[in-house]
């Protein structure tokens, strides 16, 4: 977690300075994500909040993505990483979405993806989208590694912006 707070608070002096906030979506990382920009003293002033959306009914209830806007984009994958960061940024209405959606492991999902696969996505000023295999069945550590993917992710794209 060492780590991950470490990314975060270069991430939290960046959105601090600028006056941007943020909000998350995360799937496989379990909440890490959020943890870690929470972890930074003064969060408040720029998380405005997240959602771990593990299941079909998480994601209805929480962003209020019915399975009929699912056509033809599938869990874990780079379309549906999007479509998490852009609809957690409308739905708090923050500057930056960051979202991240795979497998952790020890085994691979239901839609054919090895553990230690994921997507990760970063919507606001600047949007990307990255793919991340790491081959490994380590769950924890997949989590963690989703984690610093996608601050890591974030960090670049805020220094891009």
């Amino acid at each position: 977690m060492e780590e991950l707070t470490l990314i975060s608070k270069e991430v939290a002096e960046m959105l601090v300075e600028r006056g941007d906030t943020i909000a998350v979506a995360e799937t496989s990382a379990g909440g890490l994500l959020s943890a870690s920009l929470l972890a930074v003293p003064g969060a408040s002033a720029y998380y405005l909040g997240g959602g771990v959306l593990y299941t079909h009914q998480s994601r209805e209830l929480l962003l209020g993505i019915p399975d009929t806007e699912m056509k033809g984009i599938r869990s874990s994958s780079e379309p549906y990483a999007q479509l998490l960061a852009i609809s957690i940024r409308t739905k708090f209405n923050t500057t930056w979405g960051i979202s991240e959606t795979g497998a952790a492991g020890p085994t691979g999902n239901r839609y054919g993806d090895n553990p230690g696969h994921t997507c990760v996505s970063v919507s606001g000023p600047i949007n990307e989208v990255k793919t991340v295999e790491t081959n490994s069945q380590n769950r924890t550590k997949n989590m963690m590694t989703f984690s610093s993917e996608a601050l890591n992710l974030l960090k670049e794209c805020l220094l891009r912006a």
